[in-house]
């Protein structure tokens, strides 16, 4: 064979840049492109907790509106909350105010079927669902548009967690607690941004264009706050990205409070590799929750996770239905993605990533609050949670945890009540058996239904089968009807 010429990798390769500002550039480079997003510097921000601070801002603020109403929300319910909501907003669309509703389809459920929104209509107001069934869109139907979005006059933005409904009040007279939950109020050049992207979800849903609210051009300067709006949508998978970047990153702490965590493999092991790199990792997370299913399969996650050193702990009130995340008290998150495939890549989603230090420090002090209303998941007495070793190499392969003793403990687990009461802490083997349950459960009893009725189970596959045929071809006439023009 012919000599070839073989590049080779310098043994000492050139340094990365020893200057601060090239440094920083380098750094915002590398999170716009991670998040899709620009840093936008000059906003005026605030934390709000819970529905007992962000309701009253959301109304306070479309009471004073002059010009422009934008909602995206996930759920608008058809109670007393609901219907508060509509009434100020019909209210506001008589005096003339441009209102626009955008809901999910699926999550408002039978609610704009039943009139919640007639009255709005009926003033004037605009309201469209996003992303209903359709023959023209085989399986897409399925991907939700979970953001909570609120723009008033095209100078206030609100982001959150929180959609409209009773829940996130609580029933005093029922001795039932709010839904924990946090949203943000902006103000300032970030507003422009969501209202670019409101009018992106306005035009999806078949929305037709409309002026600008603002008519004395962008947005000025308003604070000192940096931070990227992030409105994510199907398989980009932005927050995905931003997420496994700030978890590679942190160096003392991540503090992330989650609804419905189901981690995916890579998002998992950076968390482990950063509590074993000697990052102080902390998961707050639901006891109960409103979807029940997603409780047995998070707690399916926690042993390799605490084994990694990465502490646990569990809402002790209602609902934990926040999404954030402070990383070394100077970068925080706050919006509307779960910690599950579905948010990172199925939906739309809409989050704040903060570079701000007090910001930080406001949202890692609600933190430090929480925790002392939660209970700490630990490992049984025979596996105790190792301490993190500071500074151990991230890239050495980590051990396996599921041994054969470890699944029958999995399946055998004996629960630890009254020792949790005292402690202040429960053994993990009090969950991790009903995961484990719950699926031979589901799994006989489809068996049963297959044997004795499996017409139940064939009429829904040949429902499904039907429906996807019928967009399919619907699919094949509009490209034959393309083709021939």
């Amino acid at each position: 064979m012919p000599d070839r010429a073989i590049a080779r990798v310098p043994a000492h390769p050139a340094a990365l840049p020893h200057d601060p500002a090239t440094l920083r550039t380098l750094a915002g480079q590398v999170f716009s492109r991670t998040a899709g997003a620009p840093l936008v510097g000059g906003n005026a921000t605030r934390i709000l907790r819970d529905a007992t601070e962000n309701y009253p801002a959301w109304t306070a603020a479309m009471a004073a509106a002059r010009r422009a109403i934008h909602i995206e929300m996930y759920i608008f319910h058809r109670d007393a909350v609901g219907r508060r909501f509509v009434d100020l907003l019909t209210e506001k669309a008589r005096e003339g105010v441009a209102v626009r509703v955008v809901y999910d389809w699926f999550g408002c459920g039978l609610s704009p079927a039943l009139g919640l929104f007639r009255p709005l209509i009926a003033a004037g107001g605009e309201v469209r669902p996003f992303n209903p069934p359709s023959l023209s869109n085989a399986l897409g139907w399925i991907r939700r548009d979970h953001r909570k979005l609120i723009v008033v006059d095209g100078q206030t933005a609100y982001v959150s967690g929180l959609c409209i409904g009773q829940m996130w009040e609580g029933r005093p007279e029922l001795h039932q607690e709010p839904w924990r939950d946090t949203g943000i109020e902006i103000i300032g050049p970030a507003v422009d941004h969501a209202e670019a992207s409101f009018a992106e979800s306005w035009r999806l849903a078949g929305g037709a264009d409309y002026p600008s609210p603002r008519t004395d051009g962008p947005s000025p300067p308003a604070g000192s706050v940096n931070l990227r709006l992030i409105p994510t949508e199907p398989f980009t998978a932005n927050m995905l990205r931003m997420d496994l970047l700030v978890t590679s990153i942190a160096r003392q702490s991540l503090w992330i409070t989650d609804a419905y965590f189901i981690g995916t493999g890579p998002y998992l092991e950076a968390l482990k590799r950063a509590a074993a790199d000697g990052v102080d990792v902390r998961l707050l997370l639901p006891h109960g929750s409103d979807v029940g299913w997603t409780v047995p399969i998070s707690r399916s996650l926690y042993r390799p996770l605490l084994e990694a050193g990465v502490r646990i702990f569990e809402w002790g009130g209602t609902m934990v239905h926040a999404k954030t995340a402070v990383a070394d008290r100077r970068w925080a998150r706050i919006g509307s993605t779960n910690l599950n495939l579905n948010s990172w890549m199925g939906n739309w989603e809409m989050d704040v990533a903060i570079e701000d230090e007090p910001t930080a420090e406001t949202l890692a002090g609600h933190y430090e609050e929480d925790l002392s209303r939660s209970t700490e998941i630990v490992l049984d007495r025979a596996h105790p949670r190792p301490k993190p070793r500071p500074k151990q190499p991230v890239a050495a392969p980590s051990r396996r945890y599921r041994t054969g003793r470890r699944v029958v403990r999995t399946v055998t687990g004996v629960g630890h009540s009254l020792g949790a009461a005292v402690s202040g802490n429960r053994p993990l083997e009090d969950f991790e058996v009903v995961p484990v349950l719950g699926a031979a459960l589901l799994l006989a009893a489809t068996a049963v239904i297959g044997f004795v009725a499996p017409r139940v189970l064939a009429w829904p596959v040949a429902a499904l089968a039907a429906w996807m045929a019928a967009t399919f071809l619907v699919d094949a006439w509009s490209i034959r009807k393309r083709d021939r023009r």
